[in-house]
């Protein structure tokens, strides 16, 4: 199986132009490496009717292009049970019963990470577990061997961050991100993740989760995020931000996708003309203001 990139949304709404800014670098970097660029709709959680499909459309209306179909997580429930009972076998995770606001008010244990799960469940009794079972079902978590990890970025360099005993199947049955996205990464050949830099902080679970697996750990590059006038993380309450909005207003999707590429300091165009010129080590390391172009002739 040969390299590849991707591009991974959750379908739980359009995609504003800080998520087109992304993959837009996603695709420019795994096209400029030869790599297969690939598209999964990482649907478990919050999937909302219609938004898978306007998001491909806003990513085909921009210039963006994949290899292959479309993958959906909701299509691989087998793969990540499998993921999980590997390491039930090797007694790596436990149930747990706590709610979130139990964790919330639970002590932390010593010498752990602020906000590392304080391992409540960790080392209940069989006893003890079939009596929760009774009250609520259980979510499970890793048992991890560690407290923290190390990964290397392209764009950041080394980073440490906390590995705790964290989620990989909620109480509810749905899987967890932090699970789902190591096997799907690693079953489709994606050796290269590219990404908003607010997911760097669960980079080192994913990866010491992956070494566990026996599964390689990516490539990761974690771009900076596009804000809004008032520093915030742009979000679609910030007024025209989505193609079909700004479309709405006259600003067509090449104007936007031009705007996006002057921000990255790239020649504007069909992204094949960026792709020629293309440098990560020239990328611009601070978060972007989106400037607006709402109203026909903006």
């Amino acid at each position: 199986m040969t390299s590849a990139g991707r591009f991974a949304p959750s379908p739980s709404g359009e995609l504003h132009v800080g998520n087109l800014r992304t993959a837009i670098l996603a695709w420019l970097f795994a096209r400029s490496t030869g790599r297969r660029f690939l598209m999964r709709v990482e649907d478990l959680d919050r999937a909302r009717a219609g938004a898978e499909a306007e998001q491909l459309r806003d990513l085909a209306a921009i210039g963006i292009t994949w290899d292959g179909g479309v993958v959906r997580q909701t299509d691989r429930g087998a793969h990540y049970a499998a993921a999980i009972a590997r390491l039930a076998a090797a007694d790596l995770t436990y149930e747990c019963f706590c709610t979130r606001r139990e964790i919330q008010e639970a002590p932390s244990a010593p010498h752990a990470p602020q906000g590392a799960y304080p391992g409540t469940c960790r080392n209940l009794t069989a006893a003890e577990r079939e009596a929760k079972r009774a009250a609520r079902p259980a979510a499970v978590r890793l048992r991890s061997t560690v407290t923290e990890a190390t990964v290397q970025d392209l764009l950041r360099g080394s980073y440490t961050g906390v590995v705790d005993d964290f989620v990989l199947r909620r109480n509810d049955g749905v899987i967890a991100y932090n699970l789902a996205v190591v096997v799907d990464d690693a079953e489709q050949g994606i050796d290269q993740v590219v990404r908003g830099d607010d997911l760097l902080p669960s980079t080192p679970r994913q990866a010491y989760l992956a070494l566990l697996l026996n599964m390689p750990v990516p490539e990761y590059a974690h771009v900076p995020l596009v804000l809004n006038a008032d520093g915030a993380r742009l979000a679609k309450r910030d007024g025209a931000v989505t193609l079909a909005d700004l479309t709405a207003e006259g600003v067509p999707p090449e104007d936007v996708r031009d705007v996006l590429l002057v921000s990255l300091g790239l020649p504007t165009g069909p992204l094949e003309h960026a792709l020629a010129v293309f440098d990560p080590a020239a990328l611009p390391k601070q978060p972007w203001v989106w400037p607006g172009l709402g109203g026909a002739g903006a």
